[in-house]
């Protein structure tokens, strides 16, 4: 009789996963040693890790809980408008957590259910994940952590990965067969603009490109906007500059609504739009920067045009000038006092 684990895996590639183990609950443990030397590695940023410690420790929110399976789910297939290449990250371009649309996010449901028709309690956060899923994936033998942090599969770090806690005890772990990172490579932290990533398998929050281009911060002020280029919201460059990364990216298929998003959206446009549009075009999808916030979108774009001005950019500068935001005024005469137009 087959084991019901494997009948699980299975179901899951069947479904559409790249791949698919399972552990018990009680292995993300170790995870608490890590935030630990996260902490010691890159300080001044305790609160942000300290966040974290709950994810160590299933059992005290979930006490029901036995087993965590863990899915792979490659996202690095989807043609790409070019002009947004630089300005958002990849992964919210794709991002396949609360689209209802996309295939991803319909066959994430069905496994959800199939586990729950075995008979399961079960337990998933598809938004930010039931804990540290990086870890999850690795204790499971899905792929290996690289340099950057990131989780890397064949696919390279293309993908997404979802957790599935259960009332069934079960382990099925694979066998990842991805070679580490050589010792000399320091690709993705030398080309890090900000040096977030100081050294391989550090990481300092408060200095990232992508959590700076979501919270609320003072770009006029911080030393970081300089090095943010043109990114807008999220950051890609340390995952570019991966040459695991390379020839990952499969620009094969269309996701849902992708292509009419890019026409609308512009440094120029998110600038002049006005924000009613801005918040329906964006907050939907983009939900780090919430609608109360969303003149941030704003800012961001002001800043980039500032770090990689063209001439076309200085009536939406000029405009936001007037900008029924203060934040947004604010942020228009220090790019225009600093580009002299």
């Amino acid at each position: 009789m087959e084991r019901i684990e494997k009948t699980i895996v299975d179901k899951a590639v069947e479904l559409g996963y790249e791949s698919c183990g399972i552990i018990g609950v009680d292995e993300v443990s170790d995870f608490a040693d890590k935030l630990r030397e996260r902490i010691e590695k890159a300080p001044g940023n305790d609160d942000f890790y300290g966040s974290f410690f709950c994810f160590a420790n299933l059992r005290e929110e979930f006490p029901w809980a036995k087993s965590l399976v863990v899915c792979i789910v490659k996202y690095g297939v989807y043609r790409l408008p070019e002009h947004l290449d630089g300005l958002i990250g990849k992964h919210y371009l794709t991002d396949i957590r609360s689209d209802e649309h996309c295939k991803e996010y319909k066959f994430s449901v069905a496994f959800e259910e199939y586990l729950q028709s075995l008979g399961m309690k079960v337990e998933t956060n598809r938004m930010f994940g039931v804990t540290s899923m990086r870890w999850a994936a690795f204790k499971a033998g899905l792929g290996i952590i690289r340099k950057n942090n990131f989780f890397y599969t064949d696919s390279g770090s293309w993908i997404h990965i979802e957790g599935f806690l259960t009332d069934r005890e079960m382990e099925f772990k694979q066998t990842p067969n991805q070679k580490p990172c050589p010792q000399d490579c320091k690709l993705c932290f030398s080309a890090c603009p900000t040096k977030s990533l100081s050294e391989p398998y550090t990481m300092s929050p408060a200095v990232c490109v992508s959590p700076l281009s979501v919270r609320e911060a003072d770009l006029i002020n911080s030393p970081e906007s300089a090095n943010m280029g043109r990114w807008v919201y999220g950051c890609d460059t340390c995952q570019d500059a991966c040459p695991h990364n390379a020839g990952k990216w499969r620009q094969s298929e269309d996701f849902p609504g992708l292509d009419e998003l890019g026409k609308a959206i512009s440094l120029e446009s998110i600038v002049m739009m006005d924000y009613e549009s801005l918040t329906e075009l964006l907050s939907s999808k983009f939900f780090y920067i919430s609608p109360d916030r969303i003149w941030q979108w704003k800012l961001n774009a002001l800043n980039a045009m500032r770090n990689a001005y063209d001439e076309k950019y200085a009536g939406a500068i000029n405009a936001a000038l007037n900008d029924s935001n203060e934040h947004v005024r604010r942020m228009a005469a220090w790019v225009s006092k600093y580009l002299q137009i």
